[in-house]
């Protein structure tokens, strides 16, 4: 219980501290992001992949310089092994059974992202921190989480945008660190 206060209070910081800058200087421009979202994590034994969608909202303080919320959630079945009895039941071979977790993953992040236009290409980076939240079978967990990654926008025409984007996500649920990978790509919307 006190791991997630903390957690929350620190979220909530952190948010304020974002929330005064931009009101500080408000964002004249910025973009909307929405995409799918591949995440490779060791929350179970084994590696494996959850699927899901990415969004962030970015607020331009700067043209180098934004300020942005990250919202993000994965789903999917992670495998938990296989299990084998030492004596077979009944005699016959095998009886091997594989288990699986069905698994739901949250993060909210936010955090700076430097960015500088090339022609018709955005390369950008960002160093996010926030919370997340996992859902597995019957348990659940809170975490601090933490982003550092970075991606490419092609500009389609002024405002529309395609994104790929590649992210180091380390969350720490049920008091071991994981480190997963996050790939994503969708339609930037720029304002």
């Amino acid at each position: 219980m006190r791991k997630i206060v903390s957690v929350a209070a620190f979220s909530v910081l952190t948010f304020g501290l974002c929330a005064g800058i931009v009101g500080a200087q408000v964002p004249a421009s910025g973009n909307v992001y929405f995409g799918y979202a591949y995440t490779n994590t060791n929350l179970a034994p084994n590696r494996g992949g959850l699927n899901g969608w990415q969004g962030t909202l970015e607020g331009k303080l700067l043209p180098m310089l934004g300020i942005v919320a990250d919202l993000t959630g994965q789903y999917g079945s992670l495998d938990l092994g296989e299990i084998c009895p030492v004596v077979p039941v009944g005699g016959g071979g095998g009886g091997c059974v594989t288990f699986n977790l069905s698994t739901h993953e949250y993060n909210v992040m936010f955090g700076p992202r430097v960015g500088t236009t090339i022609g018709k290409f955005r390369p950008f980076g960002e160093f996010e921190i926030g919370a997340g939240h996992v859902s597995a079978s019957s348990e659940s967990n809170t975490s601090f989480a933490t982003a550092l990654g970075g991606g490419m926008d092609y500009k389609i025409f002024h405002a529309m945008a395609w994104r790929v984007e590649g992210d180091y996500v380390h969350t720490r649920f049920f008091s071991a660190g994981q480190n997963n990978v996050r790939i994503s790509t969708g339609i930037v919307l720029r304002f």
